[in-house]
């Protein structure tokens, strides 16, 4: 598999890394480890100290309930739902829809959750030098975890035919003003079905087109930003490990995910399901 930004496959990790990255496929519900996670495991220490920072979010149900809260609150650009018969006549049989409504529901789950989450975490890295809270406010207490998704083998850019390569690569530039944008994941899981990235390109294409795609991701950044804000006057910082020079790190490696490609995907993925239909 070959990542856009440097990163440490899952097959590859061990040690610590192995074990964060099992109990984030564990605490997220999810069969994959995101990019964001998988990237900041190469940096020395990032990693562990993001994760901790943030996993008490995630355990105590805190970013289920704002990502959800921020899903009802997205102002989404309407398309219409694929006709059956529309699907039918693109070679998709009902195990491929009911396998990409799987890869839609599962970054759909990641992403409104990441977004809130990494933009509390960039909140708390402004916060210099970084203080630690005395007691968080947040519950370690054990919660019903969601269910795990059932996903397809991640494939790589040179496992593609050229075309379909092309097509993911066309995808990845709508909703981005970015010259060199970060390959968002979940066109790679969903390039087993060349004939549904070609349908999700002429859905999504016109919003890009005619700004209201641009528009809609500028009002999830926005209202993420909000949620982000209140939540990172509660965050309780790790005192180990977050080194200025670690914190610096880690800033630059997530704003690329907060400030583009996470967002972007947040209102993608969004209507893709909305067209699609629920898992």
């Amino acid at each position: 598999m070959s990542d856009p930004v440097p990163a440490i496959t899952e097959a590859a990790a061990s040690g610590e890394i192995a074990e964060i990255f099992a109990d984030i496929r564990g605490v997220l519900g999810v069969a994959v480890v995101n990019l964001i996670w998988r990237h900041l495991a190469t940096i020395p220490c990032a990693l562990p100290w993001a994760w901790r920072t943030l996993r008490p979010l995630y355990v105590d149900g805190t970013l289920t309930a704002e990502a959800a809260a921020l899903h009802g609150d997205l102002d989404l650009p309407w398309i219409p739902p694929f006709p059956p018969e529309v699907l039918a006549a693109a070679g998709l049989l009902d195990r491929d829809i009911s396998a990409i409504r799987n890869v839609l529901a599962a970054y759909d789950r990641t992403n409104a959750m990441a977004l809130i989450a990494l933009s509390t975490l960039l909140l708390r890295l402004e916060d210099e030098p970084l203080t630690r809270h005395a007691a968080s406010s947040h519950s370690e207490a054990p919660r019903e975890r969601p269910s795990a998704i059932p996903l397809p083998a991640l494939l790589s850019m040179t496992d593609l035919a050229p075309a379909t390569a092309e097509l993911v690569l066309t995808l990845n530039r709508l909703g981005t003003r970015r010259s060199d944008p970060i390959l968002a994941t979940m066109y790679r899981h969903l390039a087993h079905w060349p004939a549904y990235l070609a349908l999700a390109w002429a859905m999504i294409a016109p919003l890009d087109t005619d700004g209201s795609l641009e528009q809609a991701i500028a009002d999830a950044v926005a209202k993420a930003q909000v949620r982000a804000a209140r939540l990172a006057k509660q965050l309780c910082v790790p005192a180990e490990g977050g080194s200025p020079a670690t914190c610096a790190t880690i800033r630059s490696a997530v704003e690329p995910f907060t400030g583009d490609v996470i967002p972007k995907m947040v209102i993608i993925c969004a209507v893709l399901r909305a067209a699609t239909g629920p898992a």
